[in-house]
């Protein structure tokens, strides 16, 4: 009689020669032996030598076993282990890349990035090099880098040299991952990759400096540029320039562009399609459409014809300054040149006639989609339900949203927010609330940002007992409250002169563990301040300080005109020279309400003084500056001075404007 070690021998030689035999369709003939197969006795065939020869005949026999076998242990990695290193040997990447993605979505306890990390090698073999690249793609693939991260440290430690593709993966990964940590996490894996002497790419580089960019750290993407070139020998090609060059553009920096664009063509890199694009959206984004114009002249100079995203920054730009005509004739020459204006092309212009009061237009440029072909989308039901909610027309746009579905397109987290906004302002929260709950019901995520748009439109319209109430209801209904929420509401409560209420949100916001930030407070610096309670800001400064935050120019400037208008004009003067001791830069804010405090306490003198020590420092002024000081002047009569102001405002083309003429007028006529 055999024993059972000597049965399970057996059965293993059977189900092996079933599995190599080339005579019969491989996994029918183990159907038979099913509940014989026991865990011990899979991982057996899954790591035997003629299997091991065979990866498809492998990875087939694994795909049946996991989903025939009720002894699979689908929640153990040692199957896949077993698996993986074959397949990696004969080169089957794709294949070992997606039995590692399927495992790890399932893989809560994280049991098979223990193994990969800690292995136990009584029953599984160390990881191979490849075997850990490889699952570090996959652990970025499935969104989780921190642990593709985790694997890649590991391969620092035992010194194994991972694939540039590896390490761009990872780089990309950690860059796009939403943590504070993220890119600091990046500019360790670039080092470590060098010091285990794999030599970047210009894709490298390219991921990094689009990190930096990310963050707003400009100084740090250019030297980047600097080092690849210096240091690495790696020239930068046009994705590294038009990478800053959006960025800077995004923020409005176009002075910055422009000298990264010279750069960009002393290394003998020629801009391309994209690089004049991007100075076309950013022009378009702060109103310098002479500019932009010129860019797509400068396109075709360069035998480079804009495309239709060209022509709809142009349009969108147009839109914004109201130029709503231009923009027509804009449309009308992308048809010339025989580019079809899309649905974006429509949706701006839309949205820009409804903006500019032309309702009219709109519709018909809705009515000629359909018969230019363009299909509406649920933005352009979204352009349409905005007018609607905006006129107060709230029943039609619940209307244009059944036409939106009966259309094929679905309602949004856009339709829904800009509805909860339209009943709000209409006064209708009870269906503003009601869309809230549907919007929930619909498997939408309940988006803060709906919350704290009906509680800004509350606080606005002075409802501050119902926007107290749905705040203290929100998180039932599934919105996360946040400092957002509660700033809301104590900037409510300040307008409407209900300090202590706005005190209690405040403490009530700390109990609740939500940390305020910067802007939060001086939200409440500033109600403080208007409510003649300036002491008392200074005990909210101080208390962010210790919290760790960092007070900026609009804390500062706020605290100093909370005392001007208390008119302790000593004591703003104390605050400004100590913050200034404190690395405190003062600014033309700051300038223009020290003015303003001394000159309705009637300092002229040292007003005078202050303003020519402004000027001699070089510092930056602007009418405002001048306005003050004329104004002050033509009340004690002094016009000689008032006539030096104006002609220097002239010089430094900073007016002079209606508020500078009717202060000399009104004090001429005054004096007959």
């Amino acid at each position: 009689m055999m024993s059972s070690a000597q049965s399970e021998a057996q059965l293993l030689k059977t189900l092996t020669a079933i599995l190599t035999s080339e005579k019969m369709p491989l996994m029918e003939g183990l159907t038979q032996y099913i509940p014989q197969i026991s865990q011990s006795l899979l991982l057996s065939l899954l790591s035997s030598p003629s299997l091991s020869s065979r990866p498809n005949t492998l990875l087939s026999f694994f795909n049946w076993a996991q989903s025939s076998l009720p002894s699979f242990p689908s929640d153990s990695p040692l199957p896949l282990l077993y698996v993986l290193p074959p397949l990696l040997s004969h080169n089957k990447f794709s294949d070992a890349k997606s039995l590692l993605l399927s495992f790890i979505r399932s893989d809560s306890s994280l049991s098979l990035h223990r193994s990969l990390l800690h292995p136990d090698l009584r029953i599984s073999q160390r990881p191979s090099k490849a075997l850990l690249d490889t699952s570090v793609g996959a652990y970025v693939q499935s969104g989780k880098p921190h642990l593709g991260l985790q694997i890649f440290k590991k391969m620092r430690r035992m010194r194994l040299k991972p694939n540039l593709l590896t390490c761009n993966t990872l780089l990309i990964g950690l860059v796009r991952y939403p943590s504070s940590h993220s890119l600091s996490f990046a500019m360790e894996v670039f080092s470590d990759m060098i010091k285990l002497g794999v030599k970047p790419s210009v894709n490298t580089f390219n991921v990094l400096i689009h990190g930096f960019c990310l963050v707003g750290n400009f100084k740090e993407a250019v030297e980047m540029v600097e080092r690849m070139v210096g240091e690495f020998a790696v020239s930068p090609d046009n994705v590294t320039y038009n990478t800053i060059l959006d960025a800077l553009c995004k923020k409005g920096r176009l002075s910055e562009a422009r000298d990264l664009l010279l750069d960009m063509k002393n290394r003998g890199l020629v801009p391309n399609r994209n690089t004049y694009n991007i100075l076309v959206s950013g022009y378009c984004r702060i109103g310098w459409l002479k500019e932009a114009a010129k860019v797509r002249e400068l396109m075709t100079q360069n035998n480079l014809l804009p495309d239709v995203w060209t022509y709809n920054m142009l349009i969108n730009g147009l839109c914004n300054e109201g130029k709503i005509e231009e923009a027509l004739r804009l449309r009308d020459e992308m048809e010339n040149l025989k580019l079809l204006p899309d649905v974006v092309t429509y949706n701006t212009l839309i949205n820009g006639c409804f903006e500019w009061g032309n309702s009219s237009e709109a519709f018909r440029l809705i009515e000629q989609m359909g018969e230019k072909g363009v299909r509406q989308n649920a933005v352009t039901h979204n352009i349409v339900i905005k007018w609607l909610c905006k006129e107060g027309k709230t029943d039609e746009a619940a209307k244009q949203v059944q036409k939106m579905e009966e259309s094929g397109s679905s309602p949004d987290r856009v339709t829904y927010n800009t509805l909860i906004n339209g009943y709000s302002k209409a006064g209708n929260l009870a269906e503003a609330f009601r869309m809230m709950d549907e919007m929930g019901q619909k498997g939408f995520k309940m988006d803060t940002v709906t919350l704290n748009t009906v509680l800004h439109t509350l606080c606005v319209e002075g409802n501050l007992h119902q926007a107290y109430e749905l705040l203290s209801t929100a998180s039932k209904r599934g919105y996360l409250v946040d400092e957002v929420s509660y700033g809301t509401l104590i900037t409510g409560c300040f307008r409407e002169e209900k300090v202590n209420k706005a005190l209690k949100l405040w403490d009530e916001m700390k109990e609740k563990n939500i940390s305020p930030s910067i802007i939060t407070y001086n939200s409440l610096i500033g109600g403080l301040c208007q409510s003649g309670k300036t002491e008392l800001a200074i005990e909210k400064l101080n208390e962010l300080l210790e919290n760790g935050l960092v007070a900026d120019e609009t804390t500062y400037n706020t605290i100093i005109h909370g005392y001007c208008r208390e008119g302790l004009i000593d004591k703003a003067f104390q605050f400004h020279n100590k913050m200034v001791e404190n690395s405190f830069k003062p600014d033309v804010f700051t300038c223009n309400i020290l003015l303003d405090g001394l000159c309705r306490e009637r300092m002229l003198e040292r007003a005078l003084k202050l303003f020519k020590s402004w000027i001699s420092k070089g510092k930056h002024i602007d009418a405002v500056t001048y306005n003050t000081m004329i104004s002050a002047l033509c009340k004690e009569r002094r016009f000689d001075e008032v006539l030096e102001l104006v002609s220097d405002m002239e010089e430094k083309e900073l007016g002079p404007d209606h508020y500078s003429y009717n202060a000399v007028l009104g004090a001429l006529a005054d004096t007959g």
